[in-house]
């Protein structure tokens, strides 16, 4: 049986995630950051550069594995191919945690790329931490699962997202990747009070946090990770510091790629918040590359 724990697994300080189009800035500037996020299916493969790219850059920096294809909310067997490739990429760079997203992502053989979320049920709600404790026992360790944006609400729901990832992590004894900007979307296109979403959730659940921008299209915002972090996703996240403390943090981008010093520049905004957020102490601990990074 897999082993029950509330602990959260050390803090890597601030990081981003691994891009293609950085590696080689990564590599011959050997950056002050804590650790990168890879997505994990970019690297499920038995050899080729990226792999090779990836081995060079874990010589000098934590890794951690996020996923886009568990669909741990969908219907369908967990899909047991998937879930021996990821052990095997994991045995094989030792991530410190892997994550994916509270989601499904398709019904055999349709999948539709892309993740959509779930009705917030009690029956959904123990269908997906049966699933998350057989993950969790495959891998041989706890994973986290990311809060997605929506679009959408489904007539069946019985509470709120907050209560639902709450009671999840609670029964399956996952942790939660808190990705800021996805509760502002999803807030926006729901009208729901964002601080309450992230006032609501565990405090000794959440593991990471995600910061990333989106596109406002007035009436609704469309999570796209290709814009730079808007001011009311920064404000959210000076809350989140506040009720969780040393976080891990990264800046997700995916497309509209910048430059890698703007990435940086963007990156040192959130240490800054953290620095001013934390008690001196918790701060001085969590925040020990800032000067490199221009704070």
């Amino acid at each position: 049986m897999f082993p029950i724990s509330e602990k959260r697994f050390p803090a890597l300080g601030f990081g981003l995630g691994l891009r293609k189009e950085h590696y080689e800035a990564v590599l011959a500037g050997q950056p002050a950051l804590g650790w990168f996020e890879i997505v994990s299916e970019n690297y499920m493969v038995a050899g080729g550069k990226p792999l090779d790219y990836l081995e060079r850059i874990r010589a000098d920096y934590p890794l951690v594995m996020h996923g886009v294809s568990l669909s741990i909310g969908g219907t369908d067997p967990l899909d047991v191919g998937y879930l021996k490739q990821l052990k095997t990429l994991a045995d094989r760079i030792e991530p410190a945690w892997i994550s994916d997203h509270l989601c499904w992502t398709g019904v055999k053989p349709v999948n539709l790329h892309d993740l959509m979320p779930l009705p917030y049920t009690a029956e959904a709600l123990h269908h997906v931490a049966g699933r998350v404790r057989q993950v969790q026992e495959y891998l041989g360790r706890r994973i986290l699962l990311e809060n997605v944006s929506s679009y959408l609400d489904y007539r069946a729901s019985e509470m709120p997202e907050w209560e639902f990832l709450r009671a999840l992590a609670e029964e399956s004894d996952c942790l939660l990747l808190l990705d800021i900007n996805n509760v502002y979307v999803s807030a926006c296109n729901h009208a729901f009070d964002p601080y309450t979403y992230i006032e609501h959730l565990p405090l000794t659940r959440v593991q990471q946090f995600h910061l990333a921008g989106h596109r406002d299209y007035g009436a609704y915002r469309i999570d796209t990770h290709d814009e730079p972090i808007i001011d009311p996703v920064w404000d959210l996240y000076g809350r989140a510091i506040t009720l969780f403390g040393k976080v891990s943090t990264m800046i997700e981008r995916d497309d509209n790629i910048p430059p890698f010093e703007d990435l940086l520049a963007e990156l040192a905004q959130a240490e800054r918040i953290a620095t001013q957020t934390l008690p001196p102490h918790d701060s001085s601990e969590f925040v020990k590359k800032s000067t490199a990074l221009g704070i």
